[in-house]
């Protein structure tokens, strides 16, 4: 970890990202692109889709904190973010 990025914990995973990224980017560069971050009551996979916090299909638990909007979320050191996808 340096200066312009920093570390934090996606489904038991501990990733490095830039300083100054939101989750939901975060989730992406974790998972190679593929930003699964829920399931719909039904089991369809869900994924950020407005980038702006209108649709909340981007909704994490972020240190222990559920339904947070992991798009409007700027990254911290040492959080731990938690995504249904991750537990499919």
């Amino acid at each position: 970890m340096t200066a312009t990025t920093l570390d934090l914990t996606i489904d038991a995973r501990t990733i490095h990202v830039p300083a100054g990224v939101t989750v939901a980017a975060a989730i992406a560069l974790a998972c190679d692109g593929v930003a699964l971050t829920r399931r719909a009551v039904g089991g369809a996979a869900r994924a950020p889709l407005c980038g702006m916090g209108v649709c909340h299909e981007c909704r994490v638990t972020i240190d222990g904190r559920a339904h947070q909007l992991s798009c409007q979320t700027l990254c911290a050191p040492g959080m731990r973010v938690q995504t249904l996808g991750g537990a499919a």
